[in-house]
């Protein structure tokens, strides 16, 4: 199974990017799909999740300005980022779990830079 990013760059602050994220080589369909985001020495951090069914979750910093959405058709997700800001640089990770078994898997991430 592969999960492939996609949508990353370099934008200035309060500028807009969109992330996609395509699953592949897996029969099953993704229960959650989610993005994190890595700043170097720092953790990986949630940003969004969504559920199959259409729950979604995201960090505190990023409601309002972010929106997570799927195509669970296409094991496919994309994370809309507005009002982007200079300290959300960072390479941003697509992370999904398969309905049957529950095996996670994870992107090879793709490099967002804000900066003016």
């Amino acid at each position: 199974v592969q999960l492939v990013e996609s949508g990353g760059g370099l934008v200035q602050p309060g500028e807009s990017l969109r992330l996609t994220c395509t699953g592949s080589g897996s029969i099953y369909r993704f229960r959650t799909m989610a993005w994190y985001r890595q700043v170097p020495g720092n953790q990986r951090d949630l940003v969004a999740r969504m559920t199959i069914s259409g729950g979604t979750e995201y960090a505190d910093s990023v409601k309002g300005r972010f929106t997570i959405s799927r195509d669970n058709a296409k094991n496919t997700a994309y994370l809309q980022m507005n009002s982007l800001l200079p300290e959300e640089k960072a390479v941003y990770y697509c992370t999904a779990v398969e309905v049957i078994g529950g095996r996670e898997y994870w992107g090879q991430g793709t490099q967002v830079a804000v900066s003016s």
